[in-house]
């Protein structure tokens, strides 16, 4: 993706956030020449990966095939740090029919909630003994209430309504009538190990620098601020 796509999509989501009155932390308006000298009093958002993502998944058609994200707070997987969880919190903006890829997480626990806006349409799958798509019937549970449907089920979520995602359920979403404000509430989130796309995927795209950036992505980090 062109960083100048990357800079008008964030400037977008602000303004997508503030309408739906979902207010960011202060460290989402930060310019890239804002963050503080010493980096150790930001180990954690840099560390566990706070902050704006904007991806296509390698294939360079964002609106058919993209995701925005901000992760808001993230643990780690050893349960270390200065203040440590077990748990993770993602905002999510899905465009209308724009899809996320079939995917699974082999180890994360997550619940998707549509926060306002369209409809959240998400299709689900058991895996089989070679991760691929099973024929199997697949439960799941929504807002308390469990539910057995045939594999390829299409669940629709209307605005407050979720659904929870465990551990090798396979998931597809998109949103109709309208964009959806989509959170994650899931535990320790680990997007460089904990997930398997049906189709080889790139989770981060490669970025065209055809601009400064309007806001660093979690995927500058380590380029921008590397470790000693």
């Amino acid at each position: 993706m062109k960083r100048s796509e990357m800079n008008a999509r964030i400037v977008d989501a602000v303004d997508f956030f503030d309408r739906h009155r979902f207010f960011l932390p202060p460290f989402a308006h930060w310019a890239p020449d804002a963050w503080p000298e010493d980096l150790e009093r930001v180990r954690e958002i840099l560390d566990r990966g706070l902050g704006w993502d904007v991806t296509d998944f390698g294939q360079g058609r964002f609106d058919e095939l993209g995701l925005l994200l901000f992760t808001l707070r993230n643990g780690a997987a050893d349960g270390a740090g200065a203040s440590a969880k077990p748990y993770a919190e993602k905002a999510m903006i899905v465009g209308t029919d724009q899809v996320t890829p079939m995917h699974y997480h082999w180890s994360k626990s997550e619940d998707i909630i549509n926060r306002g806006g369209g409809r959240l349409m998400i299709r689900v799958y058991g895996a089989d003994e070679r991760d691929g798509l099973s024929g199997d019937d697949v439960t799941y549970v929504s807002d308390g209430v469990a539910y057995t449907v045939p594999a390829g089920h299409l669940v629709s979520l209307a605005p407050g309504e979720s659904i929870t995602l465990t551990p090798k359920l396979y998931h597809s979403f998109w949103a109709e009538g309208e964009r959806v404000l989509a959170g994650e509430v899931s535990s320790v989130n680990d997007d460089e190990r904990d997930n398997r796309f049906l189709e080889p995927l790139g989770r981060f795209p490669a970025i065209d620098e055809d601009e400064p950036p309007f806001r660093l992505l979690v995927s500058d980090y380590g380029r921008l601020f590397p470790e000693d």
